[in-house]
């Protein structure tokens, strides 16, 4: 089966998301950004985005709308009294203070080197809770395995 693909201008997003959550189970969205490598790579990998229906927590990748208008999918690192700490999986610098309202969709499936992941798996666990912990040495983590595999990170 061929999918369609559909490019949206972000102030179309911003719009036609919530009538697409309320429609559909998930609405995929293509990655741009490398701010999720290494877990998901801009232009190879789709994250399914469903409406929030239960309580968010730590792990979660959430996509979002900063104050200044950009969209961005980081993952929870930390749930506040009201707010969230976020994170891209790419970055080790924490984004503090999101807002509920903020928020436009959670990730509840990934399609990531062309192989359909969901909660359970190998990765998505790897990612969610011990790529977390691991923030601190994330450079060098990912220094060293450039240097293994002749991978380069897009800027």
């Amino acid at each position: 089966m061929e999918h369609k693909v559909r490019v949206i201008e972000p102030q179309l997003l911003t719009e036609q998301l919530p009538q697409l959550l309320q429609e559909a189970e998930s609405v995929p969205l293509v990655i741009s950004g490398s701010s999720m490598v290494p877990f998901l790579v801009h232009g190879r990998d789709t994250v399914y985005l469903s409406k929030v229906a239960q309580p968010l927590k730590k792990g979660d990748m959430i996509f979002y709308r900063r104050r200044g208008g950009q969209y961005v999918l980081h993952r929870i690192c930390k749930v506040r009294d009201g707010s969230y700490d976020l994170v891209g999986d790419g970055q080790v610098a924490i984004e503090r203070g999101i807002r509920p309202e903020q928020i436009l969709a959670v990730v509840k499936a990934v399609r990531r080197k062309g192989k359909l992941l969901r909660k359970g798996s190998f990765l998505w666990e790897f990612f969610e809770h011990i790529w977390l912990v691991l923030r601190p040495f994330r450079p060098g983590i990912i220094r060293v395995y450039s240097c293994m595999t002749g991978w380069r990170r897009q800027k």
